[in-house]
């Protein structure tokens, strides 16, 4: 793994930057782009935690985590996760999607969450191989149609 990696707020000075984190073509349909992620942010900035990823002062990747989100909009299931991952085509396989998931989980323990939610748009090629190689383990649930994985944060790495 780069052992430069580390996490930044968008601000003025980044936002070509991570408007320039590109996933493969082939990986498109599996991540909504950075500009869409951070207009989610920009509408609900009470849960959405979006990160640069830089390699040294290198973009190499994007995420955004949803925090304490009302899952199913009753009131009583808040849940903590990744929302995207987005990784430039030269940085995957570096360690930068484990990083990304890790520095989420971290965020998460930080706030007193035990789990971690993500989901993931299902398919071949898709990133389900990846959730669930780092532990993910699927709940049985969709949300907008994409698969749900929970990771358990009190279980040691």
């Amino acid at each position: 793994m780069t052992r430069s990696l580390r996490l930044v707020p968008i601000t003025p000075a980044n936002i070509e930057a991570a408007l320039a984190v590109k996933v493969r073509p082939d990986q498109e349909r599996f991540v909504s782009s950075v500009a869409k992620s951070l207009a989610e942010a920009y509408v609900h900035p009470q849960v959405a935690w979006p990160r640069l990823i830089l390699d040294g002062e290198s973009a190499v990747g994007f995420l955004m985590a949803f925090l304490d989100i009302d899952w199913n909009g009753k009131g009583v299931d808040f849940r903590s996760g990744l929302w995207r991952l987005n990784v430039t085509p030269d940085a995957q396989g570096r360690g930068v999607g484990r990083f990304a998931v890790a520095s989420v989980a971290a965020e998460v323990r930080r706030r007193g969450g035990t789990q971690m939610y993500v989901t993931w748009e299902p398919g071949a090629d898709g990133p389900e191989g990846f959730y669930r190689k780092l532990g993910f383990q699927l709940t049985g649930e969709t949300s907008g149609g994409q698969t749900v994985g929970v990771l358990d944060l009190t279980s040691p790495s």
